[in-house]
């Protein structure tokens, strides 16, 4: 099977996990192995814990929690390749094809919640892979998440970059009378051609966009996220992207630049070698440009916002956008003032 065959995948091999010994190899059998590979398999887990404390100083969440590990949706930027490693799997192939789901998601944040002396704040649900990928689906944590955060009239952010979160619009819109959610899609593209080979298993751009505007007539705030911004590829969207999202009804906007830390080099290199041969060196020189000459950054304060003329360039064009398309738009703070810890013990009485 040719690798360009294998529909819905972003990855383009399974690279090496660091973390382990032996390798992947090529062998006479590549044509089975690479079938195999294009199957979801999906693996039940059993986490003590859900919703981690957020430390790092320029994320605006205090914490946050996934229902699942590894992603369905193939992003070959994704920054959370990586985190597949520490499960003894590839950042490649495996972290879309290998999901790990957490189905006792729920009971674990109802847990934490009844935690002695808890003071509520708003929770980011999916700081790492999305919540609302192709398996959500049939498994429905999200959902049961998202009711949990109604019965204790808890605040919570979503995250996604699927259409699927209309499904819950009846549990959205309820949190939402309270001010107790919102919304952010991630939007990195409008060019549908483009949004096909960047992020596979995504929700198409008319999709996105339509997910954006039933949102916001239905009164729930939401937000996009045009990320990650990657120069020769979607930096020439920026003024459109935010035109057509402030058109369809979106409240603010936010953006990041694209940085390839650890494992999600090999697979992004390769990604842009399957799709774009033509300007590769290009679009990694340019990434380069923007953190020191590397193609990652993890240094907090500049992780997000880069250097150099090309990131300058993107932040100066987005500067105008929000002065041009949201400059009487805002997200108000969620309230985290109706949140009532025994919630859980007087619906058990029902």
């Amino acid at each position: 099977m040719e690798k360009d065959k294998i529909k819905g995948q972003g990855a383009v091999t399974n690279i090496h996990n660091h973390f382990i010994k032996n390798r992947y190899e090529t062998s006479i059998y590549q044509d089975d192995y690479e079938e195999e590979l294009a199957k979801t398999r999906v693996i039940e887990v059993f986490p003590k814990t859900l919703v981690n404390e957020v430390k790092s100083p320029d994320l605006f969440m205090a914490y946050s929690m996934n229902p699942y590990q590894g992603c369905e949706h193939g992003c070959a930027y994704c920054y959370a390749r990586p985190t597949h490693e520490y499960w003894g799997y590839s950042a490649g192939v495996d972290f879309e094809r290998i999901i790990l789901a957490k189905k006792n998601a729920p009971q674990l944040l109802e847990k934490f919640f009844k935690k002695r002396g808890y003071k509520p704040q708003p929770i980011l649900l999916s700081g790492n892979t999305d919540c609302y990928q192709p398996v959500e689906r049939k498994l429905e944590i999200t959902r049961g998440l998202l009711q949990m955060c109604l019965d204790y009239r808890h605040p919570v952010h979503v995250l996604t970059k699927n259409a699927m979160v209309i499904r819950d619009l009846d549990i959205l819109t309820q949190l939402a009378e309270k001010n107790l959610v919102s919304v952010s899609l991630s939007i990195p593209t409008i060019n549908e051609d483009l949004r096909r080979k960047l992020e596979p298993r995504t929700s198409s751009v008319n999709t996105k966009l339509k997910a954006v505007e039933t949102l916001s007539q239905n009164g729930i705030p939401t937000h996009v996220m045009v990320a990650p911004m990657i120069p020769g590829l979607n930096t020439p969207e920026i003024l459109s992207i935010v035109k057509t999202i402030a058109e369809k009804g979106a409240k603010g906007f936010g953006y990041t630049l694209v940085r390839l830390n650890d494992t999600v080099e090999p697979v992004f290199i390769d990604w842009l070698e399957q799709h774009y041969p033509d300007r590769k060196e290009k679009v990694l020189q340019q990434i380069a440009s923007m953190h020191g000459g590397k193609l990652g950054e993890k240094q907090i304060g500049k992780r997000r916002t880069g250097e150099g003329n090309i990131a300058n360039m993107i932040h100066t064009t987005f500067k105008i956008a929000r002065q041009k398309f949201f400059k009487d738009k805002e997200m108000l703070p969620l309230d985290v003032h109706h949140f009532d810890g025994t919630r859980g013990e007087q619906l058990s009485l029902f």
